[in-house]
């Protein structure tokens, strides 16, 4: 358990010379109220000793989260003993303990532990929470530690380390060390409406989604912040998550969602690469059980984190579904193992795909109790008229109206500390305000520092009110702004360049000052409410604050002349890309955005000279944000490229490179022609500097299009040249995944033996340079290719493909393995087994999002159901793949698809339909040229052609199938002698069967 030791500081000497009385007068309220705490945290008081409590943890029921709970509940312990102005220090250990079951002993709870926690209470120091090394290792990810010095302790023989516990890890950037000092009024119903959403969640185990919608100003924030405080006074531990969506262009990808997981990992903003990996490791390890679900879970959570990893890159951009699969299940782990808040701020900034997420999310997740809150300005609705109200049952959509004229005034009087005069000044006041309750910060704040107040007695008096105040909220602002002294503005405004969030350093940067000065200015700040201090700092060694509204970040950043910016931009940009050091990938959207800013801004106002010094970082940038997209949302890829080839002109060296990573984007967002030509761009720049490795990469990038496209004799020729080119450099990943397209090409055109020689290269290179994604592609396609030389034991080499790509965590080669293995046991086993496979796959696709595949291992159910005369879930199975075929674009399944559909109509008789559909697939199977195509549609319309009683056109069809295979591997050889004969019985002619 967990042991608790809280003690008064000075206690001793402060009751010395009391009366026992006033002694009792004081601890009474100490000694309620921190049992109050332990028991909110499912704590047990053990027993009070004058001044000193002791809660234990774990007793009578132990919960596996018993540390946390206790250092909760210390910080919590703090937090009451301020306000009772009260001096505590706390120590707080976990361990073994003996616990008497007879309470009558005088000694309930016993054992090292508690006097080791004990002791700890004695080196803390005033106002401090120290922890033990067991307890620090239970909770390190949940609360941000300062290692302090060894201390040594009565009983101990050796120095103890010791860590204090500043803050519970919370929202990077933007939670506030004190609540608002002014009450909460007029939002009581909507309050509930959170609450009840809440309840209803933990009640049905279910995802509930609430918008919190307003102006701007009206209170959705600090309606949750109301709302946060009655989760922390619930019984039950939350995982409170929180991100907010940045106002920069259209958003940076997924920012919320990455502020989510790194407050649930414990990552800092500027963590290196491999602390990053460690903590995600964790964090995944913590909520999820399965080891293959780990691995793939890490591997689609890292883009989040800016750690897109090589294997990652190597197996392709996943689909959009997978991820968003993977994002909620690792979710809905954590709201498994305690209820999860999730706050989405500013949603009317995000990006669409951070919309298509929550989606997702809110209509996909179940079972476990999660609630989504977001906050968002009324254009949200503009972009998204049914956001909020689906699914039916579990959104809703809480509108903040304006105040009423009682609660302004009641507002006014607690900012002001006095009540307000009832004259006309008091009434235009109101008229002014319009129930917005920032307005009424702001505008109080302002006939304060401009001393417009008249004392009166208990009330204060506002002198002309009627010309002093702007009309806007947004002029309001610029009004206070401008009472400002000119560096105390500028200061704020050069915040405002950095962001919502801020920190000195940046701020350092952008304006060259003074450290203490820019200190004490900031506190100034603070003081006058403009901006506020963060607890705890996503940024290690720096100070965090944030902007109290984001209003007054536009409205102080629109103060700021454009060739202004210019510099500020510049200067913020490079501050953040050394303190970035090796995660600057993650910050590319941010940086690009600075860059961006100052390009724009310097070509709108004529600086060429500042234009040309930040075009080059501009387009660095841009790429990188690309590359990091990529993983996360190919959309915005997409644009990325785009933007940076605009800052390229023709010829350019660097153009190749972009050029190879905006065709894998237009490839992704379905635009094949722009790839091609992209793709053609890069080979001719490659070549023009002879970079055989960069040609060799693109030829082999344009060999998949092709292939993709049905033009296997193209696809295999760009491959053979790309093999060429790379066999002239150093070994290295992209010759191994050329080997093994060229692997894939030659099996699938039919030439298992060849197809050998080209995947045991691949096999062994992969292994030299520790490639196992592409040892496991490559497994399974040399398991195909032995057996179809009758070498059984290739049967073997898939289901090791599967085994390794379930242990490397890969989603799609997985899947994939899962239905060669099918292929194979259907061949050799029959379509049950072939079934059995198949069906595993399309569990694993189903679980993890993974749509392509599943479609394919779908058609491949297809001819399972058939064979295993289950016609009409084949027929309607067929249907539904189909509606994505009409036009048989996707050569191979739209093909197969519409051939086996014909073919079950024409058994059943219905063979008008059937002879329609064969002269839709027979040409374009035709035009593929491709033996598993040819070897298997062929027959299927010599059989159509004989049901229609065309036995010349049967006929001739058996002939062209028996040309088509004649040369070719024995696998796809058709053997024309059944196909005859059945047509000769069909026509029951003996000069037919001469013939």
């Amino acid at each position: 358990m967990t042991v608790l030791f809280c003690d008064l500081a000075g206690f001793t000497a402060r009751a010395d010379q009391a009366d026992p009385e006033d002694v009792r007068a004081l601890l009474r309220p100490y000694h309620a109220r921190v049992r109050q705490e332990i028991e909110r945290f499912g704590g047990t008081v053990d027993k009070f000793i004058g001044d000193g409590v002791m809660g234990v943890f774990g007793v009578p029921s132990a919960h596996e989260d018993d540390p946390e709970r206790a250092v909760r509940c210390a910080l919590a312990v703090l937090e009451a003993a301020e306000e009772l102005e009260l001096p505590v220090r706390i120590g707080v250990n976990t361990g073994e303990v003996v616990v008497a079951t007879d309470r009558r002993q005088s000694e309930g709870v016993v054992g090292d532990v508690v006097n080791t926690a004990a002791r700890l209470e004695g080196v803390a120091p005033v106002g401090g929470v120290i922890v033990g090394e067991a307890t620090w290792r239970a909770t390190r990810a949940m609360f941000d530690y300062q290692p302090l010095d060894l201390v040594v302790v009565k009983g101990k023989a050796d120095p103890l380390p010791v860590w204090r516990a500043a803050s519970a890890r919370g929202r990077l950037g933007v939670t506030v060390d004190r609540a608002p000092a002014t009450p909460f009024l007029g939002r009581d119903t909507e309050l509930r409406r959170l609450q009840d959403s809440y309840r209803q969640a933990l009640a049905e185990r279910s995802v509930q989604l609430v918008t919190v919608a307003g102006e701007p100003g009206v209170g959705k924030s600090r309606l949750v912040r109301e709302f946060r405080a009655f989760v922390d006074a619930r019984p039950e531990l939350v995982a409170w998550r929180q991100g907010h969506c940045l106002p920069y262009g259209e958003g940076i990808s997924f920012w919320a969602l990455g502020e989510v997981l790194k407050v649930q990992a414990g990552v800092l903003e500027f963590d290196d690469p491999a602390t990053v990996a460690a903590k995600l490791a964790g964090a995944v390890a913590a909520a999820v059980d399965a080891p293959a679900e780990r691995q793939w879970l890490e591997t689609r959570l890292a883009p989040l984190l800016g750690l897109a990893g090589d294997a990652q890159a190597r197996t392709g951009t996943p689909e959009q579904a997978e991820t968003f699969t993977a994002w909620r299940r690792y979710l809905e782990a954590v709201a498994a193992r305690r209820p999860l808040v999730l706050v989405v701020e500013d949603l009317h900034w995000a990006d669409d795909a951070l919309f298509g997420f929550l989606r997702h999310l809110v209509e996909e997740a179940a079972d476990v109790p999660l609630l989504v809150v977001a906050t968002a300005r009324p254009e949200l609705f503009d972009r998204d008229p049914g956001w909020g109200r689906r699914p039916a049952g579990r959104s809703a959509t809480v509108g903040l109206a304006p105040l009423s004229d009682s609660d302004t005034t009641g507002l006014i009087a607690a900012l002001l500390g006095r009540a307000v005069a009832r004259d006309q000044a008091h009434a235009t006041l109101l008229g002014r305000i319009g129930g917005n309750p920032l307005y009424a910060e702001q505008v109080c704040r302002m006939l304060d520092d401009q001393g417009l107040l008249e004392g009166d007695g208990g009330t204060v008096r506002l002198t002309a009110a009627d010309t002093v105040l702007p009309d806007s909220l947004q002029a309001l602002i610029a009004a206070r702004l401008d009472t400002l002294v000119p560096d105390l503005r500028a200061l704020l405004q050069d915040a405002a360049v950095v962001g919502t969030a801020f920190w000195p350093g940046a701020l350092l940067a952008a304006g060259g000052r003074d450290p203490d000065r820019t200190r004490a200015d900031l506190d100034e700040l603070a003081r006058r409410a403009f901006i506020r201090a963060a607890r705890g700092s996503s940024v290690a060694g720096e100070a965090e604050y944030a902007f109290w509204h984001s209003l007054t970040r536009e409205v102080a950043y629109g103060q700021l002349p454009r060739a202004a910016r210019i510099a500020r931009h510049r200067a913020v940009a490079a501050w953040i890309e050394g303190v970035a050091g090796d995660r600057v990938t993650d910050h590319a959207e941010l940086l690009a955005h600075h860059y961006l800013t100052a390009l724009e801004l310097a070509t709108a106002t004529r600086a060429a000279e500042e234009a040309a010094a930040v075009g080059d970082p501009a387009r660095r940038f841009l790429v990188l944000a690309g590359d990091r997209a990529m993983t996360l949302d190919v959309a915005r890829a997409d644009a990325h490229y785009q933007r940076a080839l605009a800052l390229l002109p023709p010829g350019d060296p660097e153009r190749a490179r972009l050029c190879e990573s905006a065709a894998e984007a237009a490839q992704q967002a379905g635009r094949t022609v722009q790839a091609e030509a992209l793709l053609d761009e890069a080979i001719g720049g490659f070549q023009a500097t002879g970079d055989h490795l960069g040609a060799g990469d693109a030829m082999a990038r344009q060999a998949r299009v092709r292939w993709y496209r049905g033009e296997t004799a193209q696809a295999r020729r760009l491959i053979a040249e790309a093999i060429a080119l790379l066999e002239r450099e150093p070994p290295d990943l992209e010759l191994a995944d050329a080997y093994l397209e060229m692997g894939k090409e030659v099996w699938t055109s039919g030439r298992p033996e060849e197809a050998l020689g080209w995947l045991r290269r691949a096999m062994a290179l992969a292994e030299r340079i520790g490639a196992d994604d592409i040892r496991q592609r490559a497994l399974q396609i040399r398991g195909c290719a032995r057996d179809e030389i009758g070498d059984l034991g290739g049967l073997d080499d898939v289901r090791e493909s599967v085994e390794l790509g379930l242990r490397l965590g890969l989603g799609r080669g997985t899947a994939l393995a899962y239905g060669n293995l099918g292929a194979e046991l259907f061949e050799l086993e029959g379509p049950a087994a072939g079934m059995r496979a198949m069906e595993a796959g399309l569990e694993l696709c189903r679980r993890r999002g993974i749509n392509e595949v599943g479609h394919w291992l779908s058609v491949s159910r297809v001819e399972c159901l058939f064979d295993l005369g289950r016609w009409d879930e084949a027929l309607a199975l067929a249907d539904r793949l189909l509606a994505r075929h009409r036009d048989l674009d996707e050569a191979y399944e739209g093909v197969s698809l519409t051939a086996r559909k014909a073919h079950i109509l024409a058994c059943r008789g219905e063979v008008g339909e059937a002879v329609a559909l064969k002269d839709r697939f027979l040409p374009r199977g035709r035009d593929i040229g491709d033996p598993q195509v040819t070897s298997n549609v062929l027959p299927i319309a010599a059989f159509i052609e004989q049901a229609a009683g065309s036995l010349d056109a049967a006929l001739a069809l058996v002939e062209e199938v028996e040309r088509a295979t004649r040369d070719g591997p024995a696998c796809y050889r058709a053997d024309p002698l059944p196909l005859v004969a059945r047509i000769c019985r069909a026509a029951d002619q003996p000069e037919l069967t001469e013939r």
